[in-house]
């Protein structure tokens, strides 16, 4: 039997990537799109399996729980306001870090998972739903974060150089670094057009947008190093699980959303006033 070579190997990792993006991008293009309850059950779905893939990650003996409650402060926002979504996302962590049967070095971890797992679709449903043109927020916010992904991957690939993260994430290079921040400024300057809004702002924006996706994604390698695990599920091939998948795009709509709320400018200086 003849093993394959570390180049089919890409090759097929790249194949079903491409394959999993093609099947959950018009998903989520159609979701965010709609807003309302319709996005906030795909975030609390989504929520639920990161829950699962949380304690599934850190070998937690209440993954049904983990994963239920996860979901609660999405299906809070839905139905009422961010404030109250918040305080359940709080509520929820504190009931399944008194639920995990360790110590409480493992019940601060199952806490702060449940807030991790649902922070990030949060992040997103938020996004959409605030006091400014969510839907282009939102949408471009994602196309920016997916271009940049797309930077990273192939100019990383393409050049090769230096990890970015040795210790955390020895795959990742700075020259797919720069590739994804050349690619998201591009697309700010592009959602600068679209939206007939000042180039500069969007420029900047793009960058930032690439810039916390990165770190998110480091974040999320720094802790699957630490438990000990290479993805948090299979449930998406080439990609690994959900929360692999949706590490970056969370962060950055958790970053977008606290910019937006906390300087009141921003939305107007980026041409997104509701």
């Amino acid at each position: 039997m003849v093993a394959s070579s570390p180049a089919s190997h890409k090759s097929r990792e790249l194949i079903l990537r491409l394959i999993s993006a093609a099947l959950l991008i018009p998903f989520a293009l159609l979701v965010v799109s709609y807003g309302g309850p319709v996005l906030g059950w795909a975030c609390a779905l989504f929520a639920a399996v990161m829950g699962y893939e949380w304690a599934r990650m850190t070998a937690s003996p209440i993954m049904p729980v983990k994963a239920i409650f996860a979901a609660l402060p999405l299906i809070a926002a839905i139905y009422f306001d961010p404030e109250v979504a918040l305080l359940t996302a709080v509520v929820c962590s504190l009931i399944v870090g008194a639920l995990h049967p360790a110590n409480l070095r493992e019940k601060v971890i199952s806490a702060f998972g449940l807030i991790y797992s649902a922070g990030l679709p949060l992040g997103l449903y938020l996004l959409r739903s605030g006091d400014w043109n969510g839907q282009a927020a939102a949408l471009i916010l994602m196309g920016t974060v997916w271009a940049s992904d797309s930077g990273a991957y192939f100019a990383g690939r393409g050049f090769g150089g230096p990890p970015l993260s040795p210790k955390d994430s020895p795959s990742k290079t700075w020259s797919g670094a720069f590739g994804a921040i050349l690619c998201s400024g591009l697309c700010g300057l592009i959602a600068a057009g679209l939206l007939d809004a000042p180039r500069m702002p969007w420029l900047v924006a793009g960058i930032c947008i690439s810039i916390a996706a990165q770190w998110g994604d480091l974040f999320e390698s720094s802790l699957k190093r630490r438990f000990g695990v290479k993805d948090t599920s299979g449930f998406l091939p080439g990609h690994g699980g959900v929360m692999d998948r949706v590490d970056g795009l969370g962060m950055a709509c958790v970053a977008a959303v606290l910019i937006l709320t906390l300087v009141a400018d921003i939305p107007g200086l980026l041409g997104l006033e509701s």
